[in-house]
């Protein structure tokens, strides 16, 4: 068992606790990929009424993206881009962007927190939805992005006989992704160790 603080209330804690904290975090932070990737797992065997599993979905648009010529970041975005499906039901890109924030470039991390809303114009009207809900936003730098990722690399990726590559092929490029924060406020204190 490692050593823990021993305050009660954060306001009567120390620089020692803090410092055991942060070297405790420090480890726990390292081991972020694994679990991303631990998580991504659990989409395996989840249909959802789809024609493919929802893993089968992601790795498919990330195929799609690294096939395209796509930078490394926006593939692990569109790797992750569904990630949240299993705790968000409801709000699942809202899940993934969270989860890239600290990672990725305002560009991307806005692609993937409206895609739900970009990709509803493929399918909103079957649920009696405004599929141009995504209008909304026209004139965003990032509209035609985000439309372009639900054009060529979401709504396209359910397919049962294409040739995905597996989740290992992506692990080195997750990794590297979320080596180290640059968008959140303990970056600082991060680079600092």
């Amino acid at each position: 068992m490692s050593e823990r603080a021993s305050f009660t209330a954060i306001a009567d804690s120390t620089q020692e606790d803090w410092a055991l904290i942060a070297k405790d975090f420090a480890q726990f932070a390292a081991g972020l990929p694994d679990r991303v990737l631990a998580h991504m797992r659990l989409l395996e065997g989840d249909y959802g009424g789809f024609p493919v599993d929802r893993m089968e979905h992601c790795l498919q648009a990330a195929t799609l993206a690294h096939r395209d010529g796509m930078d490394e970041e926006y593939v692990v975005c569109a790797l992750l881009h569904d990630i949240g499906d299993t705790l968000g039901s409801y709000n699942h890109p809202d899940v993934a962007a969270a989860i890239l924030k600290p990672f990725v470039s305002e560009a991307n991390h806005w692609m993937v927190e409206k895609h739900g809303i970009f990709q509803g114009y493929y399918f909103f009207h079957y649920l009696g939805m405004d599929r141009d809900m995504r209008e909304q936003f026209r004139g965003h730098p990032q509209f035609e992005r985000t439309a372009t990722f639900c054009e060529k690399h979401d709504q396209n990726a359910f397919m049962t006989d294409y040739d995905t590559l597996p989740l290992e092929a992506f692990e080195p490029m997750l990794r590297r992704v979320m080596a180290a924060p640059k968008n959140s406020i303990y970056a600082e204190a991060v680079a600092a160790e």
